[in-house]
């Protein structure tokens, strides 16, 4: 199994979930996090007590969305390809990081492994 962080722009949600679920993947959580990577912040007007002054200035942060979920390892390069196919180009919109999950089990049920981590049919 392997447990999947990833970090994108809050618009590209709406792929990532698509996505997912294309790979009929049981469940996901997900939240938003300040966060900073290798590519440059854009500059934003500076904002004091809620008036823009007119400067500008480069955050140490940026608004992103953490998704996070544990996938079986039969599937996890076919999404972790289709994941970074969301935008082609020169520019970074997001980080993968894969950490291997040793396994999974359901509370409430005595079932564990791969079968708890894709959606009931």
């Amino acid at each position: 199994m392997k447990e999947l962080s990833i970090f994108i722009r809050a618009e590209n949600l709406p792929k990532v979930t698509e996505i997912l679920n294309k790979h009929n993947v049981g469940g996901f959580a997900f939240y938003e996090v300040n966060a900073r990577g290798r590519t440059k912040i854009k500059e934003v007007h500076e904002m004091v007590s809620a008036y823009m002054t007119g400067r500008k200035t480069t955050p140490e942060h940026e608004k992103r969305t953490k998704v996070e979920t544990i996938v079986p390892d039969s599937s996890a390069n076919q999404i972790i390809d289709d994941l970074v196919k969301i935008h082609s180009g020169s520019e970074a919109h997001g980080m993968i990081f894969v950490k291997e999950a040793v396994n999974a089990h359901e509370i409430g049920t005595t079932q564990s492994g791969d079968a708890i981590l894709t959606v009931k049919k």
